[in-house]
């Protein structure tokens, strides 16, 4: 049972998982309708938000009575939720796939992620926690760059850059923030620049069982957000750095010392071309995982075989399996197109000139 059906983050496990042909029966399951059904999962039902006060006894009922063998989520609040319920749905014969729930706890939290990475040595932008005015203005003084920006997020739960803010406007910032009610939630920290990447992983019982990396070129709608964020990739590449795996590595062991389950780190580039772990999606894949299935390495049934089969992949490498330069060329209600850099270049000067 996949959560979460229906919306881009799951929709992409729930294909792969289809693309497998081991044929398990998939069920959907959502707290938002006009999402569930648009669900490729043949079996969809519907259930409370992770944050009501029925989602327990719902969740609890839905798996005893479906007779679930895997549960597996793709919201940060579910995952938290799901995790709290681990012994009770154990219990019922449910496997979960997912590391320790302080792990969690650590990871959903990006303040609390900081902390962790800067007491060890990981690589990351100077922060600091905004509880009120007197540390806003310390952020300015201390972080800001030449040109006076920090950059300003929600550390509590959210997705899609959620409260991120470039600004060296002090009053700006502080409306940015009461616009929030996020005294006490938001964080500053030193701009890094506007390249990213991210190191999808899936780990078991501390050895690393396969890795990925993905750089951003761009965010949808990216220039409708005055962060320029949006959480939603617009067109992603393949690629291999070993320092990126180094320090992805390093970022994923500082907060557990044995991983379990998914771990993607999203990097950002500082000016010395380091790239700083700016944040772990925990016991998740990232949006676009139908990217990878479709280009030969299909993460969802790696994490689904292990889980239910104690299924291992045979993989010539286990870091970075795909070729580089593989694009997922995305656009909204349009079909997502795989190809290679070489003929994303070629397709571009193709097209018809207007004199």
């Amino acid at each position: 049972m996949v959560g979460g059906a229906g919306g881009a983050p799951s929709e992409g496990v729930i294909r792969s998982l289809l693309e497998d042909d081991k044929c398990e029966e998939i069920i959907g399951m959502g707290s938002e309708p006009s999402d569930l059904i648009l669900s490729a999962a043949r079996v969809k039902i519907c259930v409370p938000y992770a944050v009501e006060s029925k989602y327990k006894e719902s969740i609890l009922g839905i798996l005893k009575q479906e007779q679930v063998h895997l549960l597996h989520c793709q919201n940060d609040m579910e995952i938290l939720e799901i995790s709290k319920l681990r012994s009770e749905i154990k219990a019922l014969g449910v496997k979960l796939f997912m590391p320790e729930h302080g792990v969690i706890d650590a990871c959903v939290n990006k303040f609390k992620s900081y902390q962790i990475w800067a007491s060890k040595g990981v690589p990351v932008p100077k922060s600091i926690f905004i509880n009120n005015e007197h540390d806003l203005k310390n952020a300015f003084e201390r972080l800001g760059n030449k040109q006076g920006n920090i950059w300003l997020r929600s550390t509590a739960i959210s997705g899609g850059g959620k409260g991120a803010l470039p600004t060296n406007d002090f009053e700006f910032a502080k409306r940015w923030i009461n616009r929030y009610n996020g005294w006490g939630e938001f964080s500053a920290a030193e701009m890094l620049s506007s390249d990213t990447i991210t190191w999808l992983s899936i780990w078991f019982e501390g050895e690393l069982v396969v890795a990925q990396t993905r750089k951003r070129m761009g965010w949808t709608h990216g220039n409708r957000t005055l962060s320029g964020v949006t959480g939603v990739t617009k067109v992603g590449i393949t690629c291999s750095d070993e320092k990126v795996d180094a320090i992805a590595r390093n970022a994923i062991c500082a907060i557990d010392k044995r991983p379990h389950g998914i771990y993607g780190v999203d990097m950002a580039y500082d000016q010395n071309n380091v790239p700083n772990p700016t944040e772990i999606n925990i016991s998740r894949f990232f949006t676009t995982i139908l990217f990878f299935t479709r280009a030969g390495l299909n993460m969802p049934k790696i994490f689904k075989d292990i889980a239910l089969y104690g299924e291992f992949p045979i993989l010539e490498k286990n870091i970075n399996p795909l070729p580089n330069g593989l694009m997922w060329v995305r656009g909204m209600d349009t079909e997502p197109m795989l190809v290679t850099e070489k003929d994303m270049v070629e397709r571009i000067r193709g097209f018809k000139k207007n004199k």
